[in-house]
């Protein structure tokens, strides 16, 4: 990436079509269906890596004008988020656009795209010798994460990036997202000194409700009461666009699992209510919903009287009043044997 290189090829570029992301078609399919639910609202500091990632799909799919749309959309993206016209982010961008002509046939077209990865190149070097742009190895780093794929590498690449360009403070929480992921997790949660990472990343990126929701998973499991603090960041997610779903998800394992399987339902369906048609938000009320039906049922079948085993009674015939699983439900009653006094 210094100034005095050699004319850039289509085997050398750094883009999607040249990081190994190969996936069968379901999983193209899963993951586009993914990025759906992922709307991008302004303010998202990640759409013009949203973008690209989709488009790419696109094009494996087979759906290479729709390709061609979003990658433009992906440029425009990165202008708006940037606020700049032109930039070192777009060089994965133009290298997408390069190898999409040159699989259309197209090889005036992707020259042209080859020319403006060198004029970018050249304007914009590396900081660092014998290394790629930072904003090359973030790309890369958030695509493969989002992939859930070679977190060891994720780690790497988010380092070099934040090392090299320590202002970008989405950089910084993602690469400490990442450490959290690649980490042996257990529950007495994390050892002090990625807590304490989590923690300063926290302080420089307040407004990550997904950082927030993770943070207080792990206050949790070392024993604090998080109750309030929870319900502060609900209140934040539900005000939220859907696009920070991610939170939501955070946040609902936090509920299930450290504070009320129903408060976690009350609070997917009150997030469904704002937004009727998520289908992300439908699976969470499902699946949370699921969850409380079998903690009740497993209360309601311990043959001892006591109020949690009225409640839990209680609990599922409302339910199967409401159209939620009767048959089970009505099933499993029927069969429930009489209490012990």
């Amino acid at each position: 990436m210094s100034a005095a290189h050699n004319q850039t090829s289509l085997e050398s570029l750094q883009c999607h079509f040249t990081w190994d992301l190969d996936r069968r078609r379901s999983i193209l399919l899963l993951l586009r269906e993914n990025l759906e639910d992922v709307r991008t609202e302004e303010g998202n500091r990640w759409m013009g890596h949203i973008f690209n990632l989709w488009e790419f799909i696109q094009y494996k799919l087979g759906f290479t004008e729709d390709a061609q749309g979003l990658f433009n959309k992906a440029a425009d993206a990165f202008k708006q988020v940037r606020n700049a016209d032109n930039g070192p982010w777009l060089v994965v961008n133009y290298g997408n656009l390069a190898w999409l002509h040159h699989h259309l046939g197209e090889p005036a077209e992707s020259q042209a795209y080859l020319s403006k990865v060198d004029a970018l190149m050249r304007e914009y070097p590396s900081p660092t010798q014998d290394e790629l742009h930072p904003e090359i190895y973030a790309e890369r780093a958030w695509t493969l994460m989002y992939l859930r794929e070679n977190m060891s590498l994720v780690v790497d690449l988010f380092k070099k990036a934040v090392r090299m360009q320590p202002d970008m403070v989405e950089w910084n929480t993602s690469y400490v997202l990442s450490l959290i992921s690649a980490h042996n997790h257990s529950d007495t949660g994390l050892d002090a000194d990625l807590l304490e990472k989590m923690r300063h990343a926290k302080e420089q990126d307040p407004e990550n409700l997904y950082l927030a929701a993770l943070y207080l998973e792990q206050l949790a499991k070392k024993g604090e009461r998080i109750e309030d603090k929870a319900c502060e960041i609900a209140k934040k997610v539900l005000r939220t666009p859907v696009c920070s779903y991610n939170c939501l998800r955070a946040l609902l394992r936090v509920y299930t699992h450290h504070i009320s399987v129903d408060e976690a339902i009350d609070l997917a369906e009150e997030a469904l209510k704002k937004h009727p048609d998520q289908r992300y938000l439908k699976r969470c009320v499902a699946f949370d919903f699921n969850r409380s039906i079998q903690y009740h049922m497993n209360a309601a079948a311990i043959p001892e009287k006591s109020f949690f085993r009225e409640n839990s009674i209680r609990y599922l015939e409302k339910a199967k009043n409401r159209g939620r699983m009767c048959r089970e439900i009505e099933e499993f009653l029927e069969n429930l044997q009489e209490p012990t006094s």
